[in-house]
């Protein structure tokens, strides 16, 4: 571990790009602190391989990285055409026929039936993340018929959007049913829901996780003008909000995109949330060696927005430098972490809290604030207090002593917490401080005469029991001394 940590996580999808042990071990190296998998594409014994690819390179590499399973949910579609791709011109007329098995330059299939019942004449459909967008001029039981606003190339299986929202599709297919079942059988640490629309989304999805055995958290994507809606409910029913710029743009406007992602990971922060900012961040190195100097600062921009992680997509899939990639995005985020001060706003001041760990939590960053505190160390079976301790900008790294293997890859994701191997042999409390100390000092994070602040529980080891917190002045321990107290 090195005594200089990055704060904010890195998401990276794995694809074709990245689908080896050898491929994987090198992008985790690089910097990448959860993997995603996208359950849009490729099969389930694809994904489980990729996930035990994960886990073993990160043994070997001696760190704790999470698995985000991304449910495909219900992403509507075009069909395949003849040739897998026709370019449409504007003013050409198109038609989406879900009678259709093979497309042409005239119309294509559609995987979601029902779109002939969610749309009408003079509404606009987007294709391909908006860049092809299409007017429909008539409806009828099996098309819709429509004359090409905005044309380009059309590949197989590119999505639809209904600008402003309104397609009746539930969040959750039979699918992503039977993908949920897959993501407990590789012990993925977060599912991510796609296109939820309310709470209920939400809630059934942790519903089913539950079921299959799964102590998944779950991510709400934000993608649909009906989620902006009722962000508030789907924040609180979930763990983290995604804020999946793509289908969102299509829905509300790529010019609303910017206000909705500070709003969103404001609010995920103020509720003890998560945030991932996620599409396009990186989008030139699918095939260029070097990021436009916009992705430069909308990666930047994130960070000091407050964001946990920022997220690659096809950049580490299916692009031709997913390792400089990693590499150019963790150097973005170190370089705009150093503008990112610690305060305390009245909204935190303004805080009360029924729980004796919170408020532990809430006191050391109280302390870390306006003592020169080196660092926090935080002894936690679950993860919950170095959460907490987490969303706020304090400037202070977080490192989180637990066991539990799966604490520390959840923690994987969270911003500023560094999740440190650590087993409670000792029922000591003291001890364990001393151990604790001497566990910094060699990861070059403190040395002597630096302040810490430490947080524990007793009875030690025990879930949800955090209520000591301890400035410690660093001593450094003789040689011996130090032998004796590792673990």
């Amino acid at each position: 571990m090195k005594g200089l940590i990055r704060a904010t996580k890195i998401v990276a999808t794995l694809g074709p790009a990245t689908n080896s042990p050898q491929t994987i071990e090198q992008v985790l190296a690089a910097g990448v602190d959860i993997v995603r998998m996208n359950f849009s594409h490729g099969s389930a014994d694809e994904h489980v391989r990729r996930a035990s690819w994960v886990h073993e390179a990160a043994h070997r590499l001696g760190r704790d990285v999470g698995i985000l399973v991304d449910l495909q949910g219900p992403k509507i579609r075009v069909g395949i055409f003849e040739n897998g791709e026709v370019e449409l011109k504007i003013g050409q007329k198109f038609v989406l026929d879900i009678n259709c098995k093979m497309g042409d330059r005239s119309r294509v299939g559609l995987d979601y039936r029902e779109l002939v019942n969610d749309v009408q004449a003079d509404d606009i459909l987007l294709l391909n993340d908006g860049h092809i967008s299409l007017k429909v001029t008539s409806v009828n039981n099996t098309e819709v018929s429509c004359i090409v606003l905005h044309g380009g190339v059309l590949s197989d299986k590119k999505g639809i959007n209904r600008q402003g929202g309104g397609l009746s599709a539930p969040a959750l297919t039979n699918k992503d049913i039977g993908d949920i079942k897959v993501a407990a059988s590789m012990e993925a640490d977060y599912v991510a829901v796609s296109f939820p629309k309310s709470a209920e989304d939400i809630n059934y999805a942790k519903e089913l996780l539950k079921k299959a055995g799964s102590r998944a958290w779950v991510i709400a994507k934000i993608e649909r003008v009906e989620a902006i809606r009722n962000l508030q409910e789907i924040l609180e029913a979930s763990n983290g909000l995604m804020v999946a710029r793509g289908d969102l743009a299509t829905e509300v406007g790529e010019a609303a995109v910017p206000a909705l992602q500070k709003k969103m990971i404001r609010m995920s922060r103020d509720k003890n949330r998560l945030a991932i900012t996620a599409t396009q961040m990186m989008e030139s190195m699918i095939k260029s060696p070097v990021p436009t100097r916009a992705e430069v600062s909308d990666v930047a921009n994130a960070v000091l927005d407050g964001t946990d992680a920022v997220m690659l997509s096809a950049e580490t899939a299916t692009g031709k430098y997913p390792n400089r990639t990693v590499e150019k995005m963790s150097g973005i985020c170190l370089e705009a972490e150093k503008f990112v001060e610690g305060t305390l706003d009245s909204h935190f001041l303004d805080r009360t809290f029924e729980r004796v760990d919170q408020s532990i939590a809430m006191a050391s960053l109280f302390v870390a604030l306006h003592l020169k505190i080196k660092a926090i160390a935080s002894f936690t079976q679950s993860g919950s207090t170095a959460l907490w301790i987490s969303r706020l900008n304090s400037g202070v790294p977080i490192y989180a002593l637990t066991p539990e293997e799966s604490s520390r890859r959840r923690m994987a994701l969270y911003r500023d917490v560094q999740p440190i191997f650590f087993q409670y042999d000792l029922k000591d409390r003291e001890a364990l401080i001393k151990i604790a100390e001497q566990k910094l000092v060699d990861a070059n994070v403190v040395s002597a005469g630096d302040l810490i602040v430490i947080t524990i529980g007793e009875p030690i080891g025990q879930s949800g029991g955090t209520n000591t917190m301890k400035i410690v002045k660093v001593s450094a321990l003789p040689a011996d001394k130090s032998k004796q107290l590792s673990l």
